[in-house]
């Protein structure tokens, strides 16, 4: 499968460093992407310190996108943070000094409609963290659904968790929002932990780039940081879960996926946030999402190097 046309997309964001890379990547490819605006949810980190990473990467990156503040908790629960991954800025490593932009002063629900339905075409949604903007403005203007092509969301897995045995962070932290989006009829393409876990990239892929132009030298910067959370979870590289929402919507011949119906857990004690797909031969209900279940690591890595490098020659071309 290949994408034919260049496809609007607003980038629901926690910046988080595989946030900040998925983010990039898709900067990188105008010809594929146009990127309406920029909303940031309180997640890895509380709202004002993911809302000024996301200023910043759009300061070094050039872009003229707005960024807009969104959710500063979840629909009904207190926020719990991603600090014991991204530390204590949500996107901690990197040597980028403070931004001088401001978010722009709008409420997020009506930018995100008023952006919606402004657009010729139906735009797609790339939810990289809790899904608590989402499920807002599904909730209070239902009728957009028909307006968004695509939500390609990284949340879940089907098979384990991260933050805790059933659960994957951005669905723990609101898991009342994950439910009402997956109830919501809008067409959803989940990229959990199932093929997540599988998008990793080792330190001797990225070391040189060190070296490199602008985007390169702060990717590699965040993953020398983020490698260190990764080890202690066991892994030798770095999963780069943010990155797989991201490339489905660039490069969705790198995955392979099924269709399941997916619920979410919102009530139990030791299961807050599970993802649960009916998996029987026999379903007792239709398919609500398209779940990405492995993807072609190699070729992940090389399109991701690949876009780095033209975001660097498009950063210096603006500079």
């Amino acid at each position: 499968m290949t994408r034919d046309k260049i496809r609007p997309i607003i980038i629901d964001t926690d910046p988080g460093h595989d946030d900040a890379i998925a983010i990039m990547t898709l900067m990188a490819h105008p010809e594929l992407v146009k990127i309406l605006g920029f909303t940031t949810v309180a997640g890895n980190q509380s709202l004002e310190r993911v809302t000024k990473n996301m200023l910043m990467i759009a300061e070094l990156t050039k872009s003229r996108v707005p960024v807009v503040m969104g959710a500063s908790k979840p629909l009904e629960r207190e926020l719990e943070t991603g600090e014991h991954a991204h530390g204590s800025s949500g996107m901690d490593g990197h040597d980028l000094p403070s931004p001088a932009r401001l978010p722009l002063k709008v409420d997020y629900l009506s930018f995100l409609r008023e952006t919606i339905i402004s657009s010729f075409e139906k735009v797609s949604i790339v939810a990289l963290g809790p899904l608590t903007n989402i499920a807002g403005l599904l909730t209070r203007y239902p009728e957009l659904g028909e307006r968004i092509e695509e939500i390609s969301m990284m949340g879940g897995g089907l098979s384990n968790g991260n933050i805790t045995p059933a659960a994957e962070f951005n669905f723990y932290v609101d898991p009342e929002a994950a439910a009402l989006v997956f109830a919501s009829g809008v067409p959803i393409t989940m990229s959990g932990l199932d093929v997540t876990e599988k998008a990793m990239i080792y330190p001797r892929q990225w070391e040189a780039l060190h070296h490199g132009g602008a985007a390169s030298r702060f990717f590699a910067q965040l993953l020398d940081f983020y490698n260190i959370a990764s080890r202690k979870f066991g892994f030798e590289g770095s999963a780069l879960h943010d990155l797989c929402a991201a490339l489905w919507i660039l490069k969705p011949d790198l995955f392979e996926s099924a269709y399941y119906h997916v619920a979410i857990e919102t009530r139990g004690e030791l299961t807050r946030g599970m993802s649960l797909a009916d998996r029987r031969r026999v379903p007792s209900l239709p398919p609500n999402a398209r779940v990405l279940l492995d993807i072609d690591r190699e070729g992940l890595v090389s399109y991701l190097l690949e876009s780095l490098k033209r975001l660097d020659d498009m950063i210096a071309e603006k500079s």
